[in-house]
């Protein structure tokens, strides 16, 4: 697979798992996205063969970043991690942001990734947005922002220098 490759299947499975947290969430959710990755969140051991493994990437988390940058992060050396869970995590700024959590296991071969026989955008697995305590079948929910506050936080701590 190519970068090209990758990131065309980036933008069609973030269309896909946009339609289908339209089916939860009572937010209405723009057209643009930005995404916030989780890497290494499958938290492989190094010493595991036939994978590349980056150490430097646990508990990593870029927020924020366009698609061309996810394709930049992700695609290594032609190698791509085996599954990516994708889903909206909130709305921020008139904009949809798309979390991506990332296994640690880099590879290049088809067969390693998962989600090959379930989803036609392997390796991404679209999955529902995080649902809230108590949630029930059939209603939608209001997503909440975390960006709002931290960014907030990160104002305040700022002017206070």
């Amino acid at each position: 697979m190519t970068k090209t490759e990758f990131l065309d299947l980036l933008r069609e499975s973030t269309t896909e798992c946009y339609k289908f947290a339209k089916n939860y969430v009572a937010d209405d959710l723009p057209e643009r996205f930005i995404y916030c990755v989780s890497l290494n969140v499958s938290y492989d051991d190094p010493q595991l063969k036939g994978f590349d493994i980056y150490p430097e990437d646990h508990d990593r988390r870029l927020e924020m970043i366009k698609d061309t940058d996810v394709a930049e992060l992700l695609y290594r050396k032609g190698k791509i991690p085996v599954w990516i869970d994708i889903s909206v995590e909130c709305v921020h700024r008139h904009t949809t942001v798309i979390e991506l959590l990332c296994a640690g296991r880099f590879s290049d071969k088809s067969e390693d990734c998962y989600y090959n026989h379930y989803d036609i955008v392997s390796p991404f697995g679209v999955k529902s947005p995080t649902l809230p305590y108590g949630h029930k079948e059939g209603e939608k929910f209001r997503l909440k922002n975390k960006y709002k506050k931290s960014l907030l936080g990160r104002l305040t701590a700022w002017f206070s220098k």
